[in-house]
């Protein structure tokens, strides 16, 4: 008989392997949490909600640079399940998004994406091979030399422009959408829009407000905890985020399709030879390339073109709009650059882009638009935030690996660049709230080194591939408006100004 009770010696043996196993758990736990370096400092989560009952949902950027001066220029914070690193300077995103780009430039999944049609936008795809050749078609047309030859037709639409708003300047938004689309529009495609109520404008206009509003976190958040939103029967309570799913579907499908589709028919008849465009020039290179490549190529082409109409669209009109804004509550602001402009040029003539490096405080006048109120207050081009594709270690602080595109929980960070807490660093732009020109002008007149081009489109390898044509649009359109309108309030009846309290729509821009 097998006798099952261990003897005195037996258990003396247990008892000493289980010490011994104990010890050398604790001392690997030890171990780790001395040699890991711990994650950056930031306000203390509560369980499961983490931080996001402390952050202001509709302005987050607002809550950041408030704990910027408590917890630096690198902290972390938890907002539900998922980890947030927040940059504050422009030194750190550097280091980071510029410098270790190779790490920094993923993207986190958003779940509105692919339902709302928006797959065919590369500013929302991982860093992988297809974003690698998007982004290269887009440089190729749009770098800082390339971008050069649209001045001209950016100019002539700055004109146009001007005819609408005085003949109708109470939609001026109207006008400061129909100018940054028909720029993009011409630039990708060589389609020359007729200055108003254009159908290919009014395609672009009409899917970006269908689209736009559900790439925010805060619905994509929705759809991706509650997937079974976007298969409700049509009679079901909800099911209109269904329909209005297949309805942007829909409408970017024919965006996406439409324009390239023109270029196609009008390269056939040979009718586009003389204007530059990045569609004609990309289609003209793989003429004799083989079936397949050609078919790979041109879906590219045809996606990254209406990547480039879409971010114009959204971008270049909202920073016009806070240049109004800005002279309205600002009116010796645009009587400065109004005189400069007369002393230069005169009253003959509209200025061009060769009156440029002659108009400095015009200059400073584009530059402290960026700077007052960036239109993407979370990274640029708008709002999308970073994401690592591997672990990395900064100043003795450990950032995760994003677990990216994992769609039901996401264990790593995403990195969000703060560009408001840089744009408004007070020991950099004092009185950064106030729309200040004179503070990028020396003592000499002359303008300084401190331009928020150098970090208002973004940094490191995704940064925005139009910065150059959008900067140019940006000046052709605010020198044009100054040499022609006074911009100011709207009066009543009786004359006088119209009383009105500033409000930003919420949104990715």
């Amino acid at each position: 008989m097998i006798d099952l009770i261990p003897s005195v010696d037996s258990l003396a043996v247990l008892a000493v392997l289980y010490v011994f196993f104990v010890v050398i758990t604790v001392r690997r736990f030890i171990g780790n949490r001395q040699h890991k370096p711990l994650l950056p400092p930031g306000p203390v989560p509560l369980p499961i909600l983490g931080n996001v009952l402390s952050i202001d949902t509709k302005q987050p950027w607002l809550t950041y640079t408030e704990w910027h001066a408590t917890y630096g220029d690198l902290f972390f914070v938890r907002i539900l399940d998922q980890k947030v690193v927040v940059i504050n300077s422009q030194r750190v995103a550097r280091a980071l998004l510029h410098n270790r780009s190779r790490i920094y430039s993923d993207r986190p999944y958003l779940a509105t994406v692919e339902p709302f049609g928006w797959m065919f936008n590369f500013l929302f795809a991982g860093y992988n091979d297809a974003w690698r050749l998007s982004r290269r078609l887009f440089h190729q047309t749009f770098h800082a030399e390339s971008a050069l030859k649209f001045r001209p037709m950016q100019i002539r639409r700055a004109h146009e422009m001007i005819v609408n708003l005085i003949s109708d300047s109470r939609h001026y938004d109207s006008h400061f959408a129909t100018f940054s689309s028909s720029v993009v529009i011409s630039a990708v495609y060589g389609y020359e829009s007729s200055a108003q109520d254009d159908p290919l404008v009014g395609l672009f206009a009409h899917s970006m407000q269908l689209g736009i509003p559900w790439l925010t976190p805060e619905r994509a958040i929705m759809i991706k905890t509650f997937p079974f939103l976007l298969k409700l029967p049509d009679w079901c309570p909800g099911s209109s985020i269904k329909c209005d799913a297949r309805i942007s579907t829909n409408s970017i499908n024919e965006m996406v399709d439409v324009p390239f589709q023109y270029v196609q028919r009008r390269m056939a008849d040979n009718s586009l030879l003389d204007t530059p465009s990045m569609v004609a020039e990309n289609l003209q290179r793989v003429e004799k390339q083989d079936k397949a490549f050609k078919s790979m190529f041109e879906t590219a082409l045809k996606n990254t073109a209406a990547t480039a109409v879409g971010g114009g669209y959204e971008t270049t009109t909202g920073m016009l709009m806070v240049f109004v804004l800005a002279m309205v509550l600002y009116p010796d602001v645009q009587k400065r650059a109004q005189a400069e402009i007369d002393s230069v040029i005169g009253r003959d003539r509209l200025p061009a882009f060769e009156d440029k490096k002659s108009l400095p405080y015009v200059d400073a006048v584009v530059r402290e638009t960026y700077q007052w109120m960036p239109i993407a207050p979370l990274d640029y081009p708008i709002g999308i935030p970073h994401a690592t594709s591997s672990e990395d270690t900064y100043d003795g602080y450990y950032i995760p690996k994003d677990d990216q595109w994992a769609k039901c929980r996401t264990s790593g960070a995403i990195v969000m660049c703060n560009l408001w807490a840089i744009s408004h660093d007070e020991k950099r732009y004092p009185d950064a709230c106030h729309f200040i020109p004179e503070r990028f002008i020396d003592i000499n007149g002359a303008l300084t080194d401190d331009d928020p081009v150098q970090y208002i489109f973004g940094l490191g390898r995704r940064i925005c591939p139009g910065r150059y044509i959008a900067d140019a649009s940006m000046w052709s359109a605010i020198v044009t408006m100054l040499s022609t309108v006074d911009i100011s309030s709207a009066k009543d009846d009786q004359g006088k100004a119209v009383d009105f309290t500033p409000k930003f729509a919420t949104g990715i821009t």
